[in-house]
């Protein structure tokens, strides 16, 4: 059995705070990846808290590094 191509894409914070996971889609797939995921450094604006679920959106991921 074949296994589908995937491609990694990185999930970026809707909060601001730059936080970001990693995760992987079909490359066949027409649509963003949005997933809502835990962020520890958004803050809370009902408790003032540290930590929160947030939207995270796919980005584009940055350009490999050559040594």
């Amino acid at each position: 059995m074949a296994k589908g191509s995937t491609v990694k894409v990185r999930l970026e914070s809707d909060a601001g705070t730059g936080y970001r996971y990693y995760a992987d889609r079909p490359t066949r797939a027409e649509y963003k990846l949005q997933k809502k995921k835990y962020d520890p450094w958004a803050v809370n604006p009902e408790t003032g808290k540290k930590g929160m679920h947030v939207m995270f959106v796919e980005k584009k991921m940055p350009p490999h590094k050559k040594n």
